[in-house]
């Protein structure tokens, strides 16, 4: 008798990642997590692409401060939307659209990827909107090739903190995820040497690596601004500047990789593990 047990769950209903991810984009349709991804990535836009339009400062210095901002963000923009889908997951569901099917990475897997792919379009949005603004303005200075690559960039290095933030907000709640994302969003902005500190000083922030860049929450502000430094460098420091970007670039991909890569796995082999946790209302 308990052998058919567990054969009948083990033969149950698997669904595939297509499956999964179908039903993500339909379970988040109507979420308001997309109006919020929207309004934070136009808001970005539109208010620093028009700052950066009428001001004084180098544009393309001023790029690429607006993309080492966006990058910084991510790691508490994702703790936030992983900590409110996670927490509406357990009070909607009692996780029952992630631990109900036997496939329970594939279901994590969607999950996951859903949200990281709503977070790109919403980066991919915030940078278009800049750019375009300041091509209104005749301040591009920047080629598509650089834009294109700090968007690569930028959703690229965001990989590993969907993947961490989502398990954090699991393991304990939103809170600790958002707290979490809030320290890391002040460790990316060091590794960048502050604020705007390559806009005041003129100095290719990413491209002097230190100990924080090599963080999981900075790869997003190094990969999303490297490509803006190099098509700077290619055209205003020289060769050797923008060969030391490139090789800073490299390192940083497959750090990036690495890490994503050892976060999935981690990842995966917890979550099969976990039990739902009680939500209290």
């Amino acid at each position: 008798m308990r052998e058919s047990q567990q054969t009948s769950v083990q033969s149950g209903p698997r669904i595939t990642l297509a499956r999964a991810l179908r039903a993500e984009n339909l379970r988040l349709r109507h979420s308001r997590l997309i109006p919020l991804h929207l309004v934070c990535a136009l808001g970005a836009g539109i208010t620093c692409g028009t700052y950066f339009a009428i001001s004084p400062w180098d544009p393309a210095m001023g790029s690429d401060a607006f993309v080492q901002l966006l990058g910084a963000m991510m790691p508490l923009m994702a703790g936030i939307i992983c900590g409110l889908d996670a927490d509406a997951e357990g009070t909607d569901t009692a996780y029952a659209n992630l631990l109900a099917m036997p496939s329970r990475i594939r279901i994590f897997t969607a999950r996951v990827g859903t949200l990281w792919l709503r977070g790109a379009l919403a980066l991919a949005l915030a940078v278009s909107t800049f750019a375009v603004i300041l091509l209104l303005a005749g301040r591009q200075t920047l080629g598509l090739e650089a834009w294109a690559g700090a968007i690569a960039g930028l959703a690229f290095g965001s990989i590993p903190l969907y993947i961490l933030f989502y398990v954090l907000a699991l393991r304990w709640d939103r809170n600790t995820a958002i707290v979490v994302g809030a320290i890391g969003l002040l460790l990316a902005l060091f590794s960048v040497g502050g604020l705007a500190h390559g806009l005041v000083t003129g100095e290719l922030t990413s491209a002097r690596i230190s100990v924080l860049s090599f963080l999981p929450t900075s790869w997003a502000a190094l990969l999303g601004s490297l490509p803006l430094e190099l098509a700077i460098a290619q055209t205003a420091t020289g060769l050797a500047a923008a060969g030391h970007v490139t090789a800073v670039l490299g390192i940083g991909l497959c750090g990036c990789l690495a890490t994503s890569l050892v976060f999935s796995v981690l990842a995966g082999w917890w979550f099969s593990r976990f039990e739902a946790r009680k939500i209290e209302s």
